[in-house]
């Protein structure tokens, strides 16, 4: 088992396998987009898989495939296929914006994918398109309808952003009355991509909260499960669940259980951090399996208490404003 020198267990990655989108979401890149990493600044089939299962004979045992989108990349279905064999990974999940996914939703269940996380801000395809820059609303209901059609569970993220869909979030919460699925409302957070400034939020955990119990105020509060970033609740009578995620309170930094792997190979032991090792120069210059397991041992030892020390230690201000593509969702 891993264990960091606060005494917390890691055994989840993020592994990130691109940067690119097919969506423009103007929370986290430019409209124009970002300045792509070239097929060789990008980790490997080969690399993500070794990378994995160094981690897996570690003590890893759930893997995020995250990206930017993970399936504007051409052989992601390979390497889920070898990810799903791997010796002691107990969960293989996705985090998609749907675009592209639902031709393939009934091989993700052949090899044991049991959850989705897709990321919806809106019900409103005019919204959609205002958001995302994009008009693909329609391929991402298609993609939902698919997920729950295979029996997967899904994951619905919404960033709440004031201004832009504050008005969606009772919509998405009455999705949940017919729907098994659980829609959570994430914190908007710093990562906008363009280096502009950031000066907080409006809608926090709280508010998003006092927002929802305002019309339905016999919503309990359930169990979450260990390591949750999620605060998770019920509404009486509804088949899904609803979540809240205090992402830039940073509320639940004291749990987290989680590393991180950009496209670039970089370990990030904290998403506000710098950066702390750089995996894929270590694989390229010949650094034995047993090599790498030091390093990654000597980075998760090292690792910041939570999110805000994490963003003060960091070297540059200016990797508080990448892109989440950059950084793996």
């Amino acid at each position: 088992m891993l264990i960091d020198n606060h005494g917390r267990p890691i055994n989840y990655l993020r592994l990130a396998v691109t940067d690119r989108c097919n969506l423009r979401c103007f929370y986290c890149m430019p409209e124009h987009g970002l300045n792509w990493l070239s097929r060789t600044e990008l980790l490997s089939y080969e690399e993500l898989l070794r990378i994995s299962s160094l981690l897996v004979s570690m003590g890893v045992n759930k893997i995020r495939i995250t990206g930017g989108e993970p399936f504007v990349r051409r052989d992601i279905m390979p390497l889920l296929s070898s990810l799903s064999a791997l010796n002691g990974l107990d969960e293989l999940t996705i985090t998609t914006n749907g675009v592209l996914t639902a031709p393939y939703v009934n091989e993700l269940k052949s090899l044991g994918i049991r959850s989705v996380n897709l990321s919806l801000d809106t019900l409103d395809a005019s919204r959609f398109f205002a958001i995302t820059r994009r008009d693909e609303f329609a391929a991402v209901m298609h993609t939902l309808e698919e997920l729950l059609k295979h029996d997967i569970d899904v994951k619905i993220n919404t960033v709440v952003m004031q201004g832009q869909n504050t008005q969606d979030i009772l919509p998405l919460v009455e999705l949940t009355r017919e729907l098994p699925v659980s829609v959570r409302f994430i914190e908007e957070m710093p990562f906008n991509g363009d280096g502009h400034q950031f000066s907080g939020i409006t809608w926090d955990h709280v508010r998003i909260m006092d927002e929802i119990r305002q019309y339905h105020p016999h919503i309990t509060k359930a169990v979450d499960e260990p390591y949750s970033t999620s605060y998770n609740y019920n509404i009486p009578g509804h088949k899904g669940s609803v979540g809240v995620i205090a992402a830039y309170s940073r509320t639940f930094c004291g749990t987290c259980n989680r590393i991180r792997v950009t496209p670039t190979g970089v370990l990030k032991t904290c998403l506000y951090d710098d950066g702390v090792l750089n995996l894929r120069d270590m694989l390229r210059g010949g650094n034995t399996d047993q090599q790498v397991k030091q390093a990654l041992l000597q980075a998760i030892n090292n690792r910041a208490a939570d999110g805000h020390e994490a963003e003060r230690a960091a070297q540059s201000t200016a990797s508080i404003h990448q892109s989440m593509a950059a950084i793996g969702g």
